[in-house]
């Protein structure tokens, strides 16, 4: 027995010995290692994102400006300011040294505070006494230069991986994106010959203007330079084969192009040249490019109209009349846009008039993107259901746009206006460059894609124009504008996320990690289905009882008391206590509304509490037994054996 003793703790002191010489090997040995068990993949960053960090090539600070004793009172928040620092400790790890994380508690009135103004961290007032809660991110890379997200959104969860990469992203690549910029509509800004005057650039190329290098590039071009981050398609009207040939050869090197067609545009002024008014409404407004569109795995048709019953804006033709539904004029809201992406994701309304609409020539409306495959169609913005095409021709001279509801029969589709389009695809020009195209020496056309295509379509020009989003002022020589359609926020975020590179794009919204209670919901609406009916039925009881009881009472409480009858005053009484019986009921009925959630929570409790920890005892038992009785058994055996080796 002794020597079994013996051996027993000798076996105890090695394993204690193997498992604190293994737990100091996995420390050092598998230092870096993570595993990630949220249901979402909270914690596993895109590839994208891995490639982001990976190109980083001087240090970047990030400082996480965070209020936590503020919001220690405020769960929501607080919970959300652990994701994100979470997530940025996870992104730090993951860059090879490259990012220094430096969490900040800013306190009122002091030198943190002002370094947070300073880097262009937003403070939100709290409280009555004027205090400031911080909840931002900035950086500043090797050469100084800066960038911020002023405050943490919870409602913008699902982008917070995107948000903090791009900010990585560009403190990694500081210099100013190049945009070239083809228009056949004046954008830029014209001579008006009516005025006399100078016509202002649409405030959507001024805004590009102030956060890009625009490059304005001519409509016979037949180069693109290898420099530019966006090419911008405005109205691509009879472009040349040779400028087409470039803006090929450009997608197939991996370009990122924002492009607008229309099959009719308001703002072209074809035909105005003749003097002839008619001729003016008459002439094509369109613009498509078929063939390269066609390369690039869409259909757009130029002949057909949306026309949407459900999103239409009422328009004024002319000064003192009545305005009227225009099918054609549509007033897009947050149910019309793509809710995943970043273009879109964050838009109240966009406008657009006479829009054109866009299909897959594969014939699915999203996939996601496979190594090798053709290229991936994802809607971003769409129609209401209540919609047809209409022919353009309806729309060209229009003089009474309620002509429009004569024998409009919705389709009961939603027509995509715009869409994002990825992935790999083939030249528009598979025999080469056309006629009178000479490349320079050593240079082949390409017939596919050396890196995937990033393109953002819209079947719409009209949307650029200011009138159809803002209001301008003239504010003592200055030119105001306030916007009342997101149509510029929408264009802000199509160039801001293609001016990022591949890598960035690829980056989409994420799962957010606030998990709803969708069984208690399913509970709640079930019982709100199945006792609503019964509340409403005894609030009429309650009702009609509460009518007769008061009719008698007046009787009594006018002098005619002498007339009630026994029959009667027992009636008063009946209607008083069935008054007090329904109200009892409707008591019931409406506290039955909570009950089976209770019950669902009591059950968790149960579970949690007493289940689990019993069915560990259990197995803990059960392991033990099992051990007990291979020791009782094996001394045993041993000594039959000893007893007929030694008889």
């Amino acid at each position: 027995m002794n020597k079994r003793s013996t051996l027993g703790g000798g076996t105890l002191l090695a394993l204690a010995l193997l498992f604190i010489g293994l737990t100091v090997l996995f420390n050092y040995a598998l230092r870096g290692w993570r595993l990630d068990l949220t249901q979402n993949r909270l914690y596993t960053t895109a590839p994208g994102t891995d490639r982001v960090l990976a190109s980083i090539k001087e240090p970047i600070n990030l400082y996480f400006f965070f209020s936590a004793k503020t919001a220690a009172g405020i769960p929501d928040l607080n919970t959300y300011g652990v994701r994100v620092r979470e997530f940025l400790q996870e992104l730090v790890a993951r860059s090879n040294g490259k990012l220094h994380l430096h969490v900040i508690d800013p306190q009122p009135f002091s030198e943190e505070e002002d370094r947070a103004a300073e880097l262009g961290v937003r403070g939100v007032p709290v409280g009555g006494a004027g205090g400031q809660f911080y909840f931002g991110l900035a950086g500043t890379n090797a050469t100084d230069g800066r960038a911020a997200i002023e405050f943490f959104d919870p409602k913008k969860e699902q982008f917070l991986e995107y948000d903090v990469v791009k900010l990585v992203y560009q403190l990694a690549n500081p210099k100013k994106p190049v945009v070239a910029w083809l228009s056949t509509l004046p954008m830029s800004g014209s001579f008006d010959p009516r005025s006399g005057q100078p016509r202002e650039p649409w405030m959507i190329y001024s805004d590009a203007q102030q956060l890009f290098e625009v490059r304005p590039l001519d409509q016979n071009a037949t180069h693109i330079d290898p420099d530019v981050n966006v090419l911008v398609l405005v109205h691509p009207k009879q472009l040349s084969p040779a400028t087409q040939f470039a803006i090929d050869q450009y997608a197939l090197r991996g370009g990122h192009i924002l492009l607008f067609v229309d099959p009719l545009a308001e703002s072209d002024s074809s035909g105005a040249e003749m003097g002839n008014p008619m001729a003016a409404m008459s002439a094509d407004k369109s613009s498509h490019l078929t063939e390269l569109l066609t390369a690039w795995g869409v259909k757009f048709n130029p002949e057909e109209v949306v026309a949407d019953r459900g999103h239409a804006l009422s328009v004024t033709l002319r000064q003192g009349e009545q305005p009227v539904e225009h099918l054609g004029i549509l007033g897009l809201d947050k149910r019309s846009f793509a809710s995943a992406d970043v273009i879109t994701a964050g838009l109240s309304n966009v406008n657009v008039a006479t829009a054109g609409y866009l299909e897959p020539l594969t014939g699915a409306q999203a996939c996601q993107p496979v190594k090798g495959a053709g290229p991936c169609f994802e809607p971003l913005l769409k129609s209401g259901t209540d919609a047809a095409a209409l022919p353009v021709a309806r729309f060209r001279m229009l003089f009474d746009p309620a002509t429009l509801l004569d024998g409009f029969k919705p389709t009961g589709r939603s027509y995509v206006i715009g869409a994002r389009v990825s992935g790999n695809v083939h030249s528009a020009f598979p025999n080469g460059p056309p006629a009178g195209v000479t490349l320079p020496a050593g240079q082949t056309a390409l017939k596919q894609s050396v890196k995937p295509l990033n393109l953002v379509v819209f079947a719409d020009t009209d949307m650029l124009s200011d009138f159809m989003w803002v209001h301008e002022q003239n504010f003592f020589g200055q030119r105001m504008a306030q916007a009342w359609a997101g149509n510029g926020d929408l264009v802000e975020n199509a160039l801001d996320n293609l001016a990022g590179s591949a890598d960035l794009i690829s980056v989409r919204g994420r799962a957010t990690f606030q998990r709803p209670f969708d069984r208690v919901e399913r509970l709640r609406r079930s019982a709100d289905e199945r006792l609503h009916a019964k509340e409403q039925e005894l609030e009429a009881q309650l009702r009609d009882t509460e009518t007769k009881l008061t009719a008698l009472q007046s009787k009594k409480d006018s002098g005619s008391s002498l007339i009630l009858t026994p029959e009667q005053e027992q009636e008063i009484e009946h209607f008083q206590t069935e008054k007090l019986r329904i109200r009892k009921e409707l008591r019931a009925v409406r506290a039955g509304l909570h009950e089976d959630i209770e019950r669902l929570g009591t059950t968790l409790k149960i579970i949690n509490i007493v289940l689990v920890p019993l069915l560990f005892a259990i197995v803990a038992l059960a392991v033990w037994l099992w051990r007990r009785q291979r020791r009782r058994s094996a001394p045993a055996g041993a000594g039959a054996v000893a007893a007929e080796a030694h008889p």
